[in-house]
């Protein structure tokens, strides 16, 4: 089922809704099915109050948000349509991880027997009867996934699913993630782990402000990021930049260069051309965290400043 987010806008205060802090700024994005969608952006950019808005929990001031074609809450059995996990700790802390499936289940006709089958999928089978006031947040976490999952649901929204779960833990969302796309399924999650949305998600939604960042794929991102350069090594550096009007060049040595606007085939062409030597051609690709950083630098709500004489 496809998500659709379309003009979707939140603003708090203000007698009419027209004054106050706006959270969310007619933002319009689509998730399909068959992909991993990162939903990314810095602390304040509003993804929280989107997905509460995608899921029914938070009225929009403006705009609309499908599900499938339809609100969440026009789902006749939503857990067996869209199952979501927005906050871990949202559970009673007297049930134990079995009855709190459970009950669930039972609102929706769900057997018993698939209450197991997430129980063994996030492995919480041997923790099952244990209350969920003693866990830990990983093992928090993993209740939550399971609970998402108890529906079988077609599509599935997850809000930094990630924390508190150790590297094992880590690998199995991210396992766990692609194999729910490849059934089909649409996939939403929330993280600000860069290295493992990098891993992880297909596709992008980058928010700032609330407002609309990126709509893209994570190659493309990170492809088109200016911190991607070209590292060229040459004793005829001087010459090799003159001959580079329509790209920034940074002179990072005497013998080496950093360039941007230009790819490595087309810099040794013109090389070669000209006869110069060069000793390193090398593409320098940007990190998902550093195309991240690049494309959210003007929409981060919270700075810090670095202390004095801090290493760099």
């Amino acid at each position: 089922m496809t998500i659709r987010a379309h003009g979707l806008t939140k603003r708090y205060g203000g007698k009419t809704g027209k004054t106050g802090r706006t959270a969310v700024d007619d933002l319009t994005f689509t998730v399909e099915p068959g992909t991993v969608t990162g939903f990314l952006g810095p602390n304040g950019a509003g993804k929280s109050t989107t997905m509460r808005m995608l899921l029914g929990l938070d009225a929009p001031t403006a705009g609309r948000a499908t599900i499938g074609g339809r609100s969440y809450a026009a789902h006749p059995a939503p857990l067996t349509e869209v199952g979501a996990l927005l906050e871990a700790k949202a559970v009673h802390p007297g049930r134990t991880a079995f009855h709190h499936l459970m009950a669930l289940a039972l609102t929706h006709g769900i057997p018993r027997s698939r209450v197991e089958a997430v129980l063994d999928l996030a492995g919480l089978t041997e923790v099952a009867g244990k209350r969920v006031k003693g866990f830990s947040l990983g093992m928090g976490q993993r209740l939550g996934i399971a609970a998402a999952l108890v529906g079988d649901p077609a599509t599935i929204i997850l809000d930094e699913p990630v924390n508190g779960l150790d590297p094992e833990g880590v690998l199995w969302i991210r396992t766990l993630l692609k194999s729910l796309a490849r059934q089909g399924r649409t996939v939403l999650v929330s993280s600000h782990l860069m290295s493992e949305m990098a891993l992880t998600a297909d596709h992008l939604v980058v928010i700032g402000r609330g407002r609309l960042l990126a709509d893209t794929t994570v190659a493309d991102l990170v492809r088109e990021s200016g911190a991607a350069y070209v590292k060229v090594v040459t004793p005829e550096a001087a010459r090799l930049r003159a001959l580079l009007p329509g790209a920034e060049v940074t002179v990072e040595a005497p013998d080496t260069l950093h360039v941007r606007g230009a790819d490595a085939p087309a810099i040794g062409r013109i090389a070669a051309d000209h006869g110069l030597p060069l000793s390193e051609l090398t593409p320098q690709t940007a990190s998902l965290e550093q195309a991240f950083m690049d494309l959210t630098h003007d929409a981060v709500e919270y700075q810090a400043t670095t202390p004095v004489g801090a290493a760099a």
